[in-house]
């Protein structure tokens, strides 16, 4: 567990928990679900003793569980986020596989493959003067934002930079924020890998095989879109919570509310990007496979208008060759020398008449592609 005092640009890190809230500023409680589990009594008494209330048995599970999809809850004295982040490493989420990317190419070149996107639920509670938030085990995003806070207490000394969050409610929207960072720096991925596919099924003269392959990618676009919707709803809902606040006493905790209204506006507009990226690239897979079976629809077209061109030439000949072949006794053309050549000449005319018919119409041309 990570313990932040900031007060101003005065941020610091201790291994205990303090035995009161920070006359001015506030605390920030980093904890792993692990550990809020099994330190959730001390915890709680903690709470009690710094802000005179506990934290509700249906938030103690909301926290503690890792399959929670992003929603927002309150309460007269906080407010509870729980907010799903990519997963990228085994400790941050259970059942994948050790070592594996989100996203990685092959050995020898070609497509992007996409595994399952998997996903681990952060937890905020947001109180006057502390945030508790429990990530995963070893999880980035709390890492990279304690060093870049930490480095900001060290080289900024302004007593409120715009660098360093101002209160509770600023430092849990920065670190959502970094979250949905991770889904946007995705869309690229996601990009090359339906690019391959929408390549490879319109490449004229091949045939396309791969249908698992871009079955998986189609459902991991699904999926991203049901993550990014529950995300889109708990900060809608984490806005709309905060315009019931109590109106500011002082110009300066009205601007530091109007900033908290700019920012939460700002992470709902990232989310939305990425519900709008992954749609279209929805659509755009869709219209490619529409487009590949109407490629091959008309592929298919032309072969068969082919053969009923070639069948339609030689139908006149086997007519001919028919009738001759009959066994009757007297049949013009049949006891003279030249009846063998006066049948050949017609059929040879008649095929290329058909063949002269047939190449005007474009019946017998290749279509361009």
């Amino acid at each position: 567990m990570r313990i932040f005092s900031i007060q101003g640009s005065n941020i610091s890190e201790t291994d205990t928990l303090p035995e009161h809230l920070p006359d001015q500023g506030y605390l920030w409680l980093a904890c792993s679900r692990q550990e809020f589990e099994l330190l959730q009594g001390r915890l709680q008494a903690a709470l009690l003793a710094w802000t005179g209330l506990q934290l509700v048995d249906l938030h103690i599970s909301d926290l503690l569980n890792n399959q929670l999809p992003s929603h927002y809850d309150y309460t007269s004295q906080y407010d509870l986020l729980v907010f799903r982040r990519l997963a990228t490493r085994q400790s941050d989420a259970e059942g994948a596989h050790p070592g594996e990317p989100l996203v990685r190419s092959p050995a020898r070149g070609g497509p992007p493959v996409l595994r399952r996107i998997d996903t681990s639920p952060v937890g905020f509670a947001l109180f006057d003067q502390l945030l508790l938030t429990v990530h995963p085990s070893d999880c980035s995003v709390r890492e990279a934002y304690a060093a870049r806070l930490l480095n900001h207490g060290h080289t900024d000394p302004r007593p409120t930079g715009s660098r360093v969050p101002a209160n509770p409610a600023d430092l849990m929207l920065r670190l959502v924020n970094l979250m949905v960072d991770g889904y946007l720096e995705l869309r690229r991925e996601l990009t090359r890998q339906l690019d391959h596919w929408q390549s490879s099924l319109l490449k004229p003269g091949t045939r396309f095989n791969n249908w698992s392959a871009l079955l998986e990618a189609r459902l991991s676009l699904h999926q991203l879109d049901e993550i990014c919707e529950d995300q889109r709803a708990a900060i809608q809902d984490w806005i709309d919570a905060l315009e019931t606040w109590p109106d500011a006493h002082t110009p300066a905790e009205q601007r530091e509310r109007d900033l908290l209204k700019v920012r939460s506006r700002d992470v709902l507009e990232h989310i939305e990007r990425v519900v709008h990226h992954v749609r279209r690239l929805e659509q755009s897979a869709e219209t490619a496979v529409q487009m590949h079976f109407s490629a091959q629809s008309n592929r298919t077209n032309d072969i068969m208008r082919t053969l009923t061109a070639l069948t339609a030439v030689f139908l006149p000949l086997n007519l001919i060759a028919g009738i001759f072949g009959m066994n009757f006794e007297f049949i013009p053309l049949v006891h003279r020398e030249t009846g063998f050549w006066w049948a050949m000449g017609s059929m040879g005319l008649i095929a290329l008449g058909l063949i002269v018919v047939f190449w005007r119409k474009q019946y017998l041309a290749r279509t361009r592609r």
